[in-house]
């Protein structure tokens, strides 16, 4: 992925497409499902943490073979305390030991997942008694396409911890329906179909490096329709409806990040005005978000091939975004692959 910053045209457009070529290690080694339990201490009784000293809770959850390992290791070096495969219903009494802490564990990251699944039940329960307390909570949802999960459970030699008698594809199936609601309720949701356990690490970064969190957070991903939508995008946006500049002779070996196909396509009737409303549309819906409380967005801007259209409205869009004082990030999903 490529984030938004300026760079000569042709420089940009070689290590955009090198960028895309790199392939890095592969998450399935740091996220293979394992066997043991949590291993968590709960002392005694619990009761009467002190609320001021109630410490922040991120839920890690997602897919088996989606990257859980790796973005709950990435939470531990920035100084979190990372408790993995914790049953739900010892969420609560997790944050109320933190709280006895006096400090020294004001940040807590919890693994959830499918090897705790006789708990699993009990995940809504518990994120209600935290609600209810004022913790401060956030879900972040690792997903991954089942092609891409088949391949890294083949290369671990390794079943899926519900496939039972069953295929590798079934397990998939099952946890799929089960973690469904959770999906649905989940702050961030990262898709590591084509990131590397480094790509994947960055983001985690990108979302909780910072020292002060930012009201909200965007990631603009250009696409291709027909290589799929992004299964992580919270707003789709389709700009087929302008020319493609791929008909173009001279243009179509570039991308949208060369000035002169950006500026074909801006060009185009209605092009620059779709910005201009777009931008004003996302003020409004950003403003919305923030009274949610939700911190992050993902906004997939589509075209055919995403190569050209949509790459440069991703660019315009974020330079937009960003003067607004949105922290953005771009990602040019597809750009390469043809």
């Amino acid at each position: 992925m490529s984030e938004h910053h300026t760079q000569p045209t042709g420089e940009r457009d070689q290590q955009a497409q090198e960028t895309h070529k790199k392939t890095g290690e592969d998450l399935t080694q740091q996220d293979a499902p394992q066997n043991d339990g949590a291993q968590v201490s709960t002392g005694s009784d619990t009761a009467g943490a002190p609320e001021a000293a109630i410490p922040e809770l991120v839920i890690i959850s997602g897919m088996s073979g989606a990257g859980r390992s790796t973005a709950a290791k990435c939470l531990e070096d920035l100084g979190w305390f990372v408790v993995d495969n914790l049953p739900p219903a010892l969420i609560p009494t997790m944050v109320e030991l933190g709280a006895r802490s006096q400090g020294n564990v004001a940040r807590i990251a919890v693994v959830v997942d499918v090897r705790g699944r006789r708990f699993f039940d009990n995940l809504r329960e518990s994120l209600s008694d935290l609600d209810t307390r004022g913790v401060t909570r956030r879900i972040v949802f690792l997903e991954s396409s089942d092609d891409a999960l088949v391949r890294r459970f083949e290369s671990v030699r390794r079943p899926h911890p519900l496939q039972g008698d069953g295929r590798i594809v079934d397990g998939i199936a099952a946890e799929r329906e089960l973690l469904r609601e959770l999906r649905g309720d989940a702050d961030l949701v990262i898709d590591t179909s084509s990131l590397n356990v480094h790509e994947l690490r960055a983001k985690m970064d990108a979302q909780f490096a910072g020292e002060e969190e930012p009201e909200l957070r965007a990631t603009v991903m250009s696409f291709g329709f027909k290589y799929g939508l992004p299964v992580d995008a919270d707003l789709v946006v389709d700009m087929r409806f302008l020319p493609n500049p791929h008909w173009v002779p001279e243009l179509r070996p570039y991308t949208g990040l060369n000035e002169e196909v950006s500026a074909y396509v801006f060009n185009q009737p209605g092009a620059k005005e779709f910005i201009d409303r777009y931008s004003e549309l996302l003020q409004l819906v950003a403003a919305g978000y923030r009274r949610e409380g939700k911190r992050y967005v993902t906004i997939a801007v589509g075209c055919t091939g995403g190569k050209h259209r949509s790459v440069a409205t991703s660019e315009k869009l974020a330079a937009r975004l960003a003067s607004q004082g949105v922290e953005t990030v771009v990602v040019h999903r597809d750009m390469g692959r043809e």
